[in-house]
């Protein structure tokens, strides 16, 4: 099973292409106007506890993890970037064209941190700026929004079947419709049947 219309090289590029900079114009305007607007380390209440927005620069990954050593996390970041990038050369589907994307776009927007922002290359501090107490206590932000639902996306791609060219994977047990299934010894037998056959008649 395929994908009713797959798209050509160029277009699943420019898709992959045009998203991811949307993604990361979105997320280099929002750490904009946080480091403009938002006083450091203060939270700003937008829904209550439900939502806040704080201003922090985090030099490690999630929960501050790794925060002396800054630099693995700017290499991990380039090399998922540079895989989404060759991985987008085989893409014909449309949804893998909009996941990948939208996940480069995010990966790109953190690496964009590492590489040029204080104290300085490739040790940068990523802006974030979203927290959600009641959920987790991690403070996030828009790169990382994309970066986590473009990974769920691409999990849930993986299992549908859908390949990056936009046909299916057909399960084990699948058949074509109207044919019958033979085993090797019932084929021998058909093809000396036939064999017997063409003798009896020369």
């Amino acid at each position: 099973m395929t994908e009713r219309r797959p798209l050509g090289r160029s277009a699943a590029g420019a898709i992959v292409a045009i998203l991811a900079a949307l993604v990361l114009a979105a997320d280099q305007f929002v750490k904009y106007l946080t480091i403009q607007n938002l006083p450091p380390g203060q939270p700003v209440p937008v829904l209550g506890e439900f939502l806040q927005l704080i201003f922090v620069r985090n030099s490690g990954a999630a929960f501050s993890l790794g925060k002396d050593v800054t630099w693995v996390f700017t290499i991990a970041l380039a090399v998922v970037a540079g895989v989404i990038v060759w991985k987008t050369l085989a893409v014909r589907s449309r949804l893998w064209a909009v996941v990948l994307g939208v996940l480069l776009g995010g990966v790109l927007g953190n690496l964009g941190d590492r590489l040029f922002r204080e104290p300085g290359f490739p040790m940068g501090h990523v802006v974030d700026m979203i927290s959600m107490p009641w959920m987790m206590p991690a403070i996030f932000n828009v790169a990382d929004i994309f970066i986590v639902t473009g990974m769920i996306s691409v999990a849930l791609l993986i299992v549908v079947g859908l390949r990056l060219d936009g046909t299916r994977e057909r399960a084990k047990n699948d058949r074509p419709r109207g044919g019958t299934s033979s085993s090797p010894a019932t084929d021998g037998a058909a093809e000396a049947a036939q064999t017997s056959t063409d003798r009896t008649g020369s």
